[in-house]
């Protein structure tokens, strides 16, 4: 039987990015869903960012992949694992603040963001629009799970 109650939620990001792309910054805020009610009805939403900074004067487009979850090895759902214990959260990241288009690298029905005209001193951010759904029975603790993030011009 699981311990039902508020299970405390954080997803942190490790970006990575091929040497092609080294006249460009990539700096991410993670997701921090706070804490998860296994008796609340809604789903818990949250927001966190991905900004690209490119030290080239002309400007460049850049389409961002977030990829897969290691934990359930797919886009959707995507699954952070408890960190003392077998449970797993389903979550997933979404384009927009509609949530309807899982955020990925344009595989298996998910899409990527394209920032246009990054360039010196003109930075662009995308927002990541977070969601885990209601209804799911997990046990109390702590949640968490790094993914990668990909920038190409």
């Amino acid at each position: 039987m699981k311990n039902r109650g508020k299970a405390w939620v954080v997803m942190l990001f490790l970006l990575f990015w091929s040497p092609a792309h080294a006249a460009c910054r990539v700096t991410a805020t993670g997701l921090n869903f706070g804490a998860y009610d296994v008796f609340s009805v809604g789903s818990l939403d949250t927001t966190g960012s991905v900004t690209v900074t490119c030290d080239r004067s002309t400007r460049t487009d850049i389409t961002i992949s977030i990829g897969a979850s290691p934990t359930s090895g797919g886009f959707n759902p995507r699954q952070m694992p408890r960190t003392s214990g077998t449970d797993r959260l389903n979550y997933n990241l979404y384009t927009s603040s509609s949530m309807s288009t899982v955020w990925g690298n344009g595989s298996a029905g998910t899409s990527t963001v394209l920032l246009t005209r990054v360039r010196r001193r003109r930075p662009a951010t995308a927002t990541i629009y977070g969601r885990i759904p209601a209804g799911q029975n997990v046990s109390v603790g702590s949640y968490a799970e790094t993914l990668t993030v990909t920038i190409t011009p």
